[in-house]
């Protein structure tokens, strides 16, 4: 039987328990120019001390036009490499493990900051219309995150995330809503994964075996069987980890009974764990705010790794609590939560930690 404490090998790279951070975008921390803040530093250097074993890196835009909002990170430029060494370094020197997540916002973009572009020209959230990507213009794109991976490796990252849910660009390819093309990167399952997985491909060839390659990927989207088979691709690809989270969509009805002590989501990383044991670690994620809960997934078999953040977000510590049973200020699981986007950064659980 697993333990939290217990270390996992991901590719060849050994965590040493089986708690991860999730990634979570702080909005307030970058500037117009998207480069890392001293802000950013401590952040992630906290939540390195506080005994987490692995971190990702919230999404990390990879050209100005894919960035939620002008404050937004990014990793477009070998200028921005020096500020995300020193976040590398920050977690390195207190035993995390890190990757980065990198993303574009697709369909979603924000205006202020570019172009609705995606796969097909359906309709935004804004009510326009978006900009169907030409083949010419899905090459480029996989350029800018191959190149934002390059650089994370230069900056002394452990490896990526692609982040492939939550309805952005890589998302937005494998939904049959929002990916209506009938060329080779729409339709069928290969064709629908394909845009994420040559970029998997081309990043293993350029930043070698050792670095870790991870997808935060739907967990259904709804069909479970379809997101099972979609990450099937990213592995065949050279995926090496598989973060599992929603989509775009609600998902099927029955992943989970009404005894299980988590929720929807996180049933999702539960079912892949059923299908991927053994050959890719998995993680699952949503609403775990209790250390009995974190024990429960890891000790039962239910996943590899669980991935936490709002419980880490207000209180770093929250793995040593896990890990060593040392006190923690739990999240007060605010309907908005203040460390969400557009939110001013005043988390109450984190005030009532620094009293």
């Amino acid at each position: 039987m697993a333990k939290v404490s217990d270390p996992i090998v991901i590719n060849k790279t050994t965590v040493k328990n089986r708690i991860t951070f999730a990634p979570t975008v702080k909005f307030d921390m970058a500037g117009p120019d998207a480069m890392v803040t001293e802000e950013h530093i401590r952040h992630y250097r906290e939540r390195a001390e506080g005994g987490a074993g692995l971190i990702c890196v919230e999404a990390t835009a990879v050209e100005p036009g894919g960035r939620f909002a002008k404050n937004h990170l990014g990793f477009w430029d070998d200028t921005m490499i020096d500020g995300h060494a020193r976040i590398a370094s920050a977690c390195h020197e207190n035993g995390a493990v890190v990757l980065i997540q990198l993303n574009h916002t697709g369909i979603t973009a924000n205006p202020e900051c570019g172009p609705a572009i995606g796969p097909s020209a359906v309709e935004t959230r804004s009510g326009k219309t978006a900009k169907e990507m030409t083949i010419t213009e899905i090459k480029a794109m996989q350029d800018l995150f191959v190149n934002a991976a390059i650089r994370a490796k230069k900056a002394g990252y452990d490896g990526i995330q692609l982040h492939g849910c939550h309805g952005y660009l890589i998302n937005q390819f494998v939904n049959k809503k929002t990916n209506l093309r009938t060329d080779e990167y729409g339709g069928s399952v290969e064709n629908r994964a394909r845009f994420a997985a040559e970029i998997l491909k081309r990043i293993r060839s350029e930043c070698g075996e050792d670095f870790i390659l991870s997808v935060r990927t739907v967990g259904a989207d709804p069909e479970l069987a379809d997101a099972i088979a979609i990450a099937e691709e990213y592995v065949k690809a050279g995926c090496d980890y598989l973060q599992v989270s929603h989509g775009m969509s609600e998902a099927e009805p029955g992943l989970k009974s009404e005894s299980d002590p988590y929720n929807t989501i996180c049933a999702m990383g539960v079912q892949f764990h059923k299908v991927f044991k053994g050959r890719v670690p998995t993680s699952c994620v949503n609403s775990i705010f209790e250390p009995d809960q974190v024990k429960y997934l890891i000790e039962n078999d239910l996943t590899d790794t669980v991935d936490l953040a709002r419980a880490i977000l207000a209180d770093p510590g929250f793995p040593n609590a896990v890990l060593n049973g040392t006190p923690y200020v739990r999240c007060f699981e605010c309907p908005r939560c203040q460390y969400g986007p557009f939110t001013p950064h005043k988390c109450p659980a984190e005030k009532k930690r620094t009293l």
